[in-house]
């Protein structure tokens, strides 16, 4: 499968309200809700054009991770870009029916050499401990473990830690 890396536009609201509609118990399994608000198209419109005008503003950049269908596979966001430091957070959410299959592995090498040209030299990524394999993708990716939250959290009856990476380009 074919996959690439497209920056969010305006066109892409429709098809995005419903990737994260489909996919919204799954990612809320792994990762803190966005809230019930999100779910209301108006609302979620409204979120959608704040996205739009950070990443006009040059603060993130924000790509959907899209298939030779034009289908939305996943998210990826480099977000908190700061262009004196090079520094920028990575974050990304793959669909439950393409996890498992290297497309997060393969957006993420993408998403790194855009940083690169764009200035990025260091990103900063956190996930939980029970994410495996969001950590498997970050290593797999040259991202090194930099640290564990000594303090616990339960979230859908697990209990579980932050887990913290660093990507550095030499």
């Amino acid at each position: 499968m074919d996959i690439r890396l497209e920056p969010l536009r305006c066109e892409d609201s429709e098809l995005l309200y419903a990737f994260e509609t489909e996919n919204r118990e799954f990612f809320e399994a792994s990762v803190p809700g966005r809230g019930d608000d999100y779910f209301f198209y108006e609302v979620f419109l409204q979120r959608f054009g704040g996205l739009l005008e950070e990443q006009d503003a040059g603060g993130s950049r924000f790509f959907l991770i899209k298939d030779e269908a034009n289908r939305i596979l996943g998210r990826m966001n480099l977000t908190d870009i700061d262009a004196e430091s090079g520094t920028g957070e990575l974050g990304y959410r793959i669909a439950q029916a393409h996890g498992g299959k290297g497309v997060a592995s393969r957006a993420l090498a993408d998403l790194l050499h855009f940083a690169v040209s764009v200035g990025v030299r260091k990103i900063l990524a956190k996930t939980t401990t029970t994410n495996i394999a969001s950590c498997r993708v970050l290593e797999k990716n040259g991202f090194l473990h930099t640290g564990t939250d000594e303090e616990t959290f339960v979230m859908n009856n697990e209990v579980m830690k932050f887990t913290y990476y660093e990507w550095n380009h030499e």
